[in-house]
């Protein structure tokens, strides 16, 4: 995460990371690389070095060679992890995969951690458990601030071109649900991946694939099965692609103790009711809250404007700080406690607000929920892969507000607003667009159910601009543009405001939109409006001049009609095939309209004709006209759908290309005595 606003849930059983933009691996390059000893490095890893590379090309940065997971379960419940692998460096930067780490927490003992490398030349190295750097886990951009984690962290020299660099990492766990993932698809081509149980007599198992064909094991002794993969494609990253766990194969297995109900979850409704539970008595007012409750609606005459007093005190002063120790990260602190230390989490938040709306009469339910869309699909078994918690609250059906935008009607539940209260910005009634059409766990009083959260109307999240303007013989452009943004387009700028008070700071964004629409340019005016006030539209008042903004040729001048903002995104203009759908943010419905008066003694020659193209996904509307002395542009952009297949990229890149022509088109202006 990277703002406030989110949070995260407990962390999935950590793995290995070797991806160098992780926190932990940021804490390894300051801190003090251990020097290794030389030692053998053990027989899996030396029958590896003639093993045959897997299908790679030459941006490759390296291949794991070999992954191994072996899960002992003790009757207990307790759970006995060893994980292997190595990777084969083939570009200096793959260095990075000879840095590793695994966090963990006090029921997730690390037993050891062991790292060798088999340089291509020259003795083995190693890397012992006495040589490992353990830090506290702290990662505020993550969403937490205080936890009970920590991490051990490796690093394996001569992680250079040529070389193999492997890890052998022994883990003990006690889990909250008797459930484990095997993630075997990485950002490298995988040679061979390996995932092993040993069950107690009379245990069972039931796994679910996702995004890869179902493998059948092969029993390997007794209560044992194997799981073995090979050739591995690795997921290439591309920009605006769908998050890891939407696309990456992975397996969840359910591990079923004998004559028990007790499992992973087999359905929405069963983890509905876990976390229902770990709500039990989480949510009962105090005297103080209750006292409060009534202090901030004695005032509202509706109940419409009993909840929006509510949010606001949730959003403004109830700050967000987290602490995740134990269960902490899926259990909400009573609402008392939040309450009196006016701090929490989402899900503390949450459960403060849905403990104050019962006060004043309001249902409402815990929505838990990923900052990420895509990250959980209905094809999914139910796991704990959400990092957020936001709200759902009944809204009657007396209560008709246009502003409440983000209503879902359940069949049984009624009308619902779908709202966070951990955003600090985003007004009451509205939701942020990573938000929006994502699948959610909706957990009632008993149970729960896999829902979708619903997707706005384009016109909730705009910019509409628009722009006076005269230009002289010279092509010196003069003139003043109003900005009105609603929607995600002003909360991202309030967002980026929220500390400054510096009015040079507050202009930047401008500048960086006249940078790229034109040359040399000045702005000589600007203010802000409705900064603070988020219930209202945020925006910019501004006034510029630009020489040389028209062009001389001959005795003709050439103006572009559409001044600033640019439309057009290139991110299909690539020579690999895209293979990934092409994510957006959310909706969006954006409009410009830009009059420029033309220099006297000129008239207009010729204006670039009409553009109208539309999509499922999108559209895309401009309109040049000749008024008297004026040139008048007018254009309309929308983006409808929030995921584009591969198999309609074509036409996105075509989409953008018709947009890119007709942000460069030019109308010519003559000299009137050639008329």
């Amino acid at each position: 995460m990277n703002s406030k606003s989110f949070c995260s849930l407990a962390l999935p059983r950590p793995r290995i990371k070797n991806l160098l933009a992780t926190a932990a691996f940021l804490l390894l390059l300051s801190a003090r690389v251990p020097v290794a000893s030389a030692g053998d490095a053990p027989a899996w890893m030396h029958a590896l070095t003639s093993v045959p590379l897997p299908p790679h090309d030459e941006k490759t940065d390296a291949i794991l060679l070999y992954s191994e997971e072996i899960l002992v379960v003790q009757p207990n419940g307790k759970l006995k992890e060893i994980d292997r692998g190595a990777y084969k460096i083939l570009r200096p930067s793959g260095r990075h995969f000879g840095k590793l780490s695994r966090t963990y927490d006090a029921e997730t003992r690390v037993t050891a951690m062991r790292g060798w490398c088999i340089p291509a030349q020259g003795k083995d190295f190693e890397v012992k458990d006495k040589e490992v750097i353990e830090k506290g886990y702290s990662e505020p951009d993550a969403g937490f601030m205080v936890t009970d984690f920590y991490t051990k962290i490796m690093a394996v020299p001569a992680a250079e071109p040529g070389n193999i660099v492997g890890y052998e990492i022994e883990q003990e766990v006690r889990p909250y649900i008797l459930q484990e993932a095997w993630y075997f698809q990485r950002t490298v081509p995988v040679a061979e991946a390996r995932f092993t149980i040993q069950l107690p007599q009379g245990w069972e198992y039931k796994t679910v694939w996702v995004n890869h064909p179902e493998v059948p094991p092969a029993s390997v002794g007794n209560n044992q099965w194997q799981w073995i993969l090979q050739n591995i494609s690795e997921i290439k990253p591309e920009d605006s692609m769908p998050p890891w766990w939407g696309v990456s194969g992975f397996m969840i297995l359910n591990l079923i103790p004998p004559g028990t109900s007790s499992h992973g979850f087999l359905n929405w409704s069963e983890m509905g009711a876990w976390e229902s539970q770990l709500m039990q008595n989480r949510l009962t007012p105090s005297p103080a809250i209750q006292q409060k409750v009534a202090e901030l609606t004695s005032k509202s005459p509706s109940q419409d404007a009993k909840m929006r007093a509510l949010a606001e005190f949730m959003q403004k002063d109830i700050r967000y700080f987290g602490v995740e120790l134990g269960i902490g990260g899926w259990q909400p602190r009573p609402a008392q406690f939040t309450f009196s230390n006016r701090y929490g989490d989402c899900k503390d938040k949450a459960a403060l607000l849905s403990a104050m709306l019962h006060e004043v009469g309001v249902d409402s339910y815990l929505l838990f929920i990923n900052t990420e869309r895509g990250s959980i699909t209905p094809a999914m078994p139910p796991l704990l892969g959400f990092d957020h918690t936001i709200l759902a609250i009944h809204v009657p059906d007396s209560i008709v507000d246009p502003a409440l935008v983000a209503i879902l009607n359940h069949p049984k539940l009624g009308r619902l607003l779908i709202f966070d209260p951990t955003d600090e910005i985003t007004p009451f009634g509205e939701l942020r667009g990573p938000l929006q059409a994502s699948y959610a766990l909706l957990v009632t009083p008993d149970s729960g159910e896999l829902i979708q959260v619903p997707q706005l109307p384009p016109s909730t999240n705009s910019i509409t601009r628009t722009g006076q303007f005269t230009i002289d013989d010279h092509g010196t452009l003069m003139g003043s543009v109003h900005e009105v943004r609603v929607g995600d387009a002003a909360t991202r700028q309030r967002a980026a405001f929220r500390y400054s008070e510096k009015d040079t700071d507050r202009i930047k964004p401008l500048e960086q939109l006249m940078a790229h629409s034109m040359g040399t340019f000045q702005i000589t005016k600007a203010s802000v409006v409705n900064l603070k006030q988020t219930n209202l539209p945020f925006g910019y008042d501004w006034s510029f001049g630009a020489i040389d903004y028209g062009k001389l040729a001959g005795d003709l001048l050439l103006v572009r009609p559409r001044v600033i903002g640019e439309k057009a995104w290139g991110i299909l203009e690539t020579k690999e095939p895209r293979k990934y759908p092409i994510e957006f943010q959310g909706p969006q419905h954006d409009t410009d309209t830009f009059e420029i008066k033309i220099p006297a003694g000129y008239v207009v020659d010729e204006l670039p004709p009409a553009t109208d193209v539309d999509y499922s996904f999108g559209s895309y509307h401009s309109k040049i006209e000749a008024q008297g002395d004026t040139i008048r542009y007018t254009r309309t952009f929308e983006i409808k759908e929030l995921s584009v297949p591969v198999a309609k990229a074509d036409d996105l890149k075509k989409f953008y290309r018709i947009i890119a022509s007709d942000e460069r088109n030019t109308a010519v202006l003559k000299p009137a005595a050639s008329h």
